[in-house]
């Protein structure tokens, strides 16, 4: 058994935690338990990236948010590595205007005393001791709770842990007792992967194989770019001419102009950032690509999917000049191209970005297969549809 720094016995744990189911006009939108039961064949070394002796905690009908608060407590005190997986429904407390999880039997008028806050979450987790911490989050926000997550573009959480998951909007409806798309293809992808991805990579081909509904909050949207932004910037930081030292890093500022909706703003900014670096560090740099796919998830933001597709491609074949094709980077970037496309609503645009994502898909051995079978099944049927007319 591994010892820590501290001389104790190093043990993981697993903590998953279920909600309230999401409802909208009696269609389920998130049903987590589903999500729960399908989690549960998973063994803990899987889902912790660990084989250290480990622990799991299964909450599901809680109605005391602090039972939820006690079993959270207990499992960041763990010295180990440690997932919180957490799946529901995201309301607001109308009068604290604080965000909640809502638990079984949550109502409106209830929220303050049978919802767990979601404050807690973060409090508790920022006094972990050594060990990796990582929380999923697969959840759909309430109408109360959604004005304030597109305030925000992002959902606050702990930043001693690595958050991945997605927040569907409310007017999305899944299917009745299902377990939820983007928990199903992360599963599928530890399930199938003979060796176990890392976190990145696990989470982007999730996002890409899910088929999210437009608008939906996907943390982390790209690796630097969510980065905590301050909405409250008081200088904008200006593309640098080519004798000019840098100023502050834009990249906060351009985020926060882009969930703030000022999207052509954000797009002008990041192109003459991406300018300056092609000038002064070449086409074929790093921080050249970084800036494009900066670029990408900003067009994605502003709904601009074939912008983001063509980007995203490119980029991938970008780094794939210089990268390995399973490296997190490369996967993350056709994981995008491929999200995009996917919600490419113009049938000419996405028929002709298609053969160009499908030659990326097809570059990338890591892949799961049933990826690119899809995105070729969908390409041929768009090219079928020019024939016939």
């Amino acid at each position: 058994m591994q010892i820590d720094g501290a001389g104790r016995q190093q043990r993981g744990h697993v903590l998953l935690i279920a909600g309230d189911a999401a409802l909208r006009r009696r269609a389920v939108q998130v049903a987590p338990s589903a999500n729960l039961a399908a989690l549960g064949v998973l063994p803990a070394s899987a889902l912790l990236n660990s084989h250290v002796p480990s622990d799991t905690t299964y909450l599901d009908g809680a109605r005391d948010p602090n039972t939820v608060l006690m079993r959270l407590r207990a499992a960041a005190a763990t010295p180990g590595p440690l997932l919180v997986y957490l799946s529901g429904r995201l309301t607001l407390d109308r009068r604290g205007h604080g965000l909640h999880l809502a638990l079984a039997g949550t109502t409106a008028s209830t929220v303050r005393y049978t919802a767990l806050p979601w404050d807690w979450l973060g409090t508790e987790l920022a006094a972990r001791p050594t060990g990796p911490t990582t929380v999923v989050l697969d959840l759909v926000a309430d109408k109360s709770a959604w004005p304030v997550l597109q305030e925000y573009g992002s959902l606050p959480a702990s930043p001693s842990a690595e958050v991945y998951g997605v927040v569907v909007p409310p007017a999305f409806a899944g299917g009745p007792h299902q377990v939820s798309a983007y928990t199903r293809h992360w599963i599928d992808q530890l399930r199938r992967s003979p060796t176990r991805p890392a976190n990145l990579p696990l989470h982007a081909f999730a996002v890409g194989a899910a088929a999210l509904p437009p608008g939906t909050i996907v943390l982390p949207a790209t690796r630097e770019l969510s980065a905590t932004a301050d909405p409250h910037a008081q200088q904008a930081p200006h593309a640098p001419h080519a004798a000019e030292q840098p100023a502050p890093d834009p990249r906060p500022h351009i985020h926060a102009l882009a969930t703030g909706g000022r999207h052509q703003e954000a797009a002008t900014l990041a192109q003459a950032w991406e300018e300056h670096v092609l000038r002064t560090r070449g086409h074929t740099s790093p921080e050249a690509t970084h800036w494009a796919e900066i670029r990408a998830d900003l067009a994605r933001m502003a709904g601009n999917y074939g912008s983001a597709t063509r980007l995203w491609i490119n980029a991938g074949h970008t780094r794939l000049e210089r990268q390995p094709p399973d490296d997190p980077e490369v996967l993350a970037a056709a994981a995008g191209a491929l999200y995009c496309w996917t919600q490419l609503k113009d049938q000419a645009a996405a028929r002709d970005s298609g053969p160009e994502l499908v030659r990326l898909l097809r570059a990338l051995p890591s892949l799961e297969p049933r990826l690119l079978e899809l995105t070729r099944q969908r390409l041929e049927v768009l090219e079928g549809a020019v024939g016939t007319r």
